[in-house]
């Protein structure tokens, strides 16, 4: 049974395990492992996460599977967004979705989610940005219906690497 169930400061040590799983999941096998190591030291930290968390702008919530949580979302509003801080969209930072729980369409219901956050606050458009070289995660937003609107550099360790920024009009 899906669900999904807001996080607060309470969940920081299960979001951090979810948050650092996923994204060594996602990534570590695609990246030079010291640039791993150097972002994820950085990244995936108590106060890194609560400083988020306090974030009035800033909304995450876990995605359950049978009352467990299994993945996670990330929606930033205003200042909070990473790049385009316009008041009249929103940015869906993370969706991660564990690897043993993907397949069974929680990602899908997490972007659904997202969405009609952004809708109810009257927003014109969500934004994302996807790695380049991460073609599956790519197809899966233009699936629903998000287009490529430009490109940023994102920095990774001693890497630089490029993100497509993507936009879903509202």
């Amino acid at each position: 049974m899906f669900s999904i169930q807001k996080i607060d400061p309470d969940n920081i040590d299960t979001l951090i395990h979810i948050a650092a799983g996923t994204f060594r999941d996602a990534f570590y096998h695609l990246s030079r492992p010291e640039d791993f190591e150097a972002y994820a030291s950085a990244a995936f930290t108590n106060h890194n996460f609560l400083s988020q968390l306090a974030n009035p702008d800033s909304l995450f919530y876990f995605a359950m599977w049978d009352d467990k949580p299994v993945g996670y979302l990330k929606i930033n509003f205003n200042d909070a967004q990473t790049e385009l801080q316009e008041k009249n969209g929103a940015e869906i930072e993370r969706i991660y979705v564990l690897s043993e729980h993907q397949g069974k369409k929680i990602g899908q219901l997490l972007i659904d989610f997202a969405i009609n956050i952004a809708i109810e606050k009257q927003m014109e458009y969500v934004w994302l940005g996807v790695w380049e070289k991460n073609p599956n995660a790519i197809r899966f937003y233009e699936r629903h219906g998000f287009k490529i609107f430009g490109k940023h550099t994102f920095p990774f360790g001693e890497s630089m690497d490029e993100d497509y920024l993507m936009k879903l009009e509202l």
